[in-house]
């Protein structure tokens, strides 16, 4: 994957569960799930806003690029 998600690394760091900041986002965990593992091929802009803003860090604390290549092909599933 060309985008490493380093969601749980940042939700360990503030000690916050995939429950709590499903709570505090206002998104399902099922889709928190999703991002968490890295399965998601997309996320929007106001879904990355509300989850740094409740875990306090940077969007680059969550997302890392890797330089691995990747065939995205044309998959909708934005968060």
């Amino acid at each position: 994957m060309a985008i490493r998600v380093n969601l749980d690394v940042m939700m360990a760091k503030r000690k916050m569960s995939l429950t709590e900041l499903s709570s505090k986002v206002g998104i399902t965990m099922a889709n928190l799930s999703i991002l968490k593992t890295g399965k998601a091929r997309a996320v929007r802009f106001d879904t990355l806003e509300a989850i740094c803003r409740t875990l306090d860090c940077q969007p680059g604390d969550i997302l890392e690029f890797t330089g691995d290549s990747v065939n995205i092909g044309n998959n909708d599933d934005s968060l």
